[in-house]
């Protein structure tokens, strides 16, 4: 069978019409979307502030540097944001998101630091694990001595002193999910002690 020059010039035409069409229709939804998506990640983070540092009274946002940069790649994980923890107009700690590997995709937390650089809590703020399993480490579930998964780092100090099945914790089935968790948190750790 031949295939003439018109005919591939016609599917060709048709195949850019589609992708035309179809490229709009996805710029459409993203200009509706695009708006409620950052509201509601922005709600999130809020509130994953507020539960990594119950005693604060305001956040201010710090301009990330190199050097911030630098100490959470060191870690295997990336910062995106960082905040002042103050209570009563006295910085008290700092709060950093981070994003960081999990089995399904990236975790994004929050993690919060007191001024001696010592973990004052985690939060996630979204991420893909799987439901059932990875969900676990997200929703905090607790681990057989009774304490959540995400709370045993409370207390922690010392960027890179966590490790999976050594330091911290997993939940059964769950490992892939609380090493990046576990890899957040030291990179939250090593960001503070690169601020000083």
């Amino acid at each position: 069978m031949k295939v003439e020059g018109k005919f591939i010039v016609k599917v060709a035409g048709t195949l850019t019409a589609i992708c035309l069409v179809v490229a709009a229709l996805l710029g459409g939804v993203n200009a509706v979307t695009a708006d409620k998506i950052d509201a509601i990640n922005k709600a999130n983070t809020e509130a994953s502030l507020k539960a990594v540092a119950s005693n604060a009274t305001e956040f201010p946002q710090l301009q990330l540097s190199d050097a911030m940069t630098a100490a959470a790649s060191s870690q295997g994980a990336k910062v995106t944001e960082a905040y002042e923890v103050k209570a009563g107009g006295e910085r008290v700690g700092y709060a950093f998101k981070m994003v960081a590997s999990g089995s399904q995709g990236n975790i994004e937390m929050i993690v919060g630091v007191d001024a001696d650089n010592a973990v004052t809590g985690v939060s996630i703020v979204s991420n893909k694990e799987t439901a059932g399993i990875g969900s676990k480490v997200m929703s905090n579930n607790a681990l057989p001595s009774g304490v959540g998964v995400l709370d045993q780092f409370i207390g922690s100090s010392g960027a890179g002193s966590l490790v999976v099945g050594k330091t911290v914790d997993a939940i059964s089935g769950a490992t892939v999910s609380s090493k990046g968790v576990t890899k957040g948190v030291n990179a939250a750790l090593a960001v503070a002690e690169a601020l000083g």
